[in-house]
């Protein structure tokens, strides 16, 4: 019995006995030791293995942070890049259609200048735009202080200014204005800014309006119908003053026109067809003003104007262009 090993189980029905031999009284022992160190073995890599897991899942974690960043960062790259090339499509349309209007603008000028009866140049720096500017308002100021275009629209001119003979008197004589063949109660507009000077009746002349100018300039309108300013009144051109009639000294309806300077008649045919595209066509046709000494004093008006602009900073180059611009038109006429 030495060499065996009894193992009694015991249990509600009895009890029973095992017997081991002295090879199996070692394994056993054996056995249970190696599954209990198995055992913590297997639990020790568990816990390791669990732990490396943990590991792997916070690295797995921070590697999705990354690349949602990276992906987010990447996204605003291309949103960047996609406005980016919008903005500079849009800077390439509107640099085309600048150039475009600075074509249109040069253009512009070069007509302007061809119709002022300046040189025309390819490119225009600010300073020739400001001339042509101050140019331009020059002329219009004076096609708005000297008599220029028709008293009235659509009538035809029935008498010229000249030596005829009076169908009243049926004598030889002066007649110092233009007729214009207008039915009664035809509207008569003002030829250019002025004062109304006189506005009532004059032998002769019958119902008549007096309008009083810049530089000496009036203008006589006769034989009216009906009056439609009074004396002292203010007024510019276009403004209607009064309807041609019959009255005074006439053979029928029609508007008896005149152009006078310091009291002396005028041809008014030259004014009727004055405008800023043919500036320069009234002092070479008009020799009874002195349209050289006219300029001089508007000449001497842009100097102080030039002085201004050197006192507000602008260039010399700008004040000396204005005083060139002015003198242009008083060349043409010395």
């Amino acid at each position: 019995m030495r060499n065996k090993l009894v193992v009694t189980l015991t249990t509600v029905r009895g009890s029973r006995q095992y017997t081991l031999n002295q090879v199996a009284r070692v394994l056993v022992p054996a056995f249970l030791l190696m599954a209990v160190v198995s055992f913590f073995i297997s639990n020790a890599l568990l816990v390791k293995t669990s732990d490396d897991l943990a590991v792997l899942e916070e690295d797995h974690q921070a590697l999705a942070d990354q690349y949602e960043s990276i992906l987010g960062t990447q996204q605003l790259y291309v949103s960047e890049l996609n406005q980016l090339g919008s903005t500079l499509e849009t800077l390439q349309e509107e640099n085309l259609r600048m150039g475009e209007v600075n074509a249109s603008l040069d253009q512009t000028l070069s007509g302007l200048e061809s119709m002022l009866g300046l040189p025309v140049s390819e490119t225009y720096s600010p300073q020739q735009a400001e001339v042509l500017k101050a140019t331009a308002a020059q002329r219009l100021f004076l096609l708005h202080s000297i008599p220029n275009g028709v008293p009235l629209q659509g009538q035809s001119i029935s008498d010229r200014y000249g030596m005829r003979v009076n169908p009243v008197t049926r004598k030889k004589s002066m007649h110092n204005g233009i007729d214009f063949a207008a039915g009664r109660g035809t509207p008569v507009y003002a030829t250019a800014d002025g004062i109304v000077e006189f506005s009532g009746r004059q032998s002769g002349f019958g119902r008549l309006v007096i309008l009083q100018h810049n530089f000496g300039f009036k203008t006589y309108y006769a034989h009216l119908d009906k009056l439609d300013v009074k004396a002292g009144q203010l007024v510019a051109k276009g403004d209607l003053i009064a309807h041609s009639g019959n009255s005074g000294r006439s053979t029928g309806p029609h508007l008896h026109y005149e152009v006078r300077r310091l009291y002396s008649a005028i041809d008014p045919e030259p004014f009727l067809n004055w405008n800023i595209a043919s500036f320069d066509d009234l002092f070479e046709k008009v020799d009874e003003v002195e349209w050289a000494a006219l300029f001089d004093v508007i000449c001497k008006g842009q100097f102080h104007a030039a002085a201004n602009c050197r006192e507000r900073g602008q260039s010399e180059e700008l004040a000396q262009l204005a005083r060139d611009g002015t003198a242009s038109s008083r060349e043409r006429v010395q």
